[in-house]
C-alpha cells in the first residue's frame, strides 16, 4: 500500500502536466506570421503596446550561401 500512493501521485502529476504545452495558437496575434502584414501588426499601431512582430519574435534575415 505504501508503494501504491507514490505511484498514484506520480501518475496524477504526469497527467496534469501533459495538458501543458503548445496547442497550436499564438499568445499574441502579431506572433503569427500570417498576421504580420495586417494593420494592427505594423507601426504605429503595434508600437503603443509593444506588440510588433519585431518585439515578439526573433526575425532572422536570410543569409546567402
Amino acid at each position: 500500500m505504501k508503494k501504491l500512493i507514490p505511484i498514484a501521485l506520480s501518475g496524477i502529476l504526469m497527467l496534469s502536466l501533459s495538458g501543458c504545452g503548445y496547442d497550436g495558437h499564438y499568445r499574441y496575434p502579431c506572433q503569427d506570421p500570417v498576421n504580420w502584414e495586417s494593420a494592427e501588426c505594423k507601426p504605429p499601431i503595434c508600437t503603443a503596446n509593444g506588440a510588433c512582430p519585431e518585439d515578439l519574435v526573433e526575425i532572422k534575415e536570410p543569409t546567402n550561401g
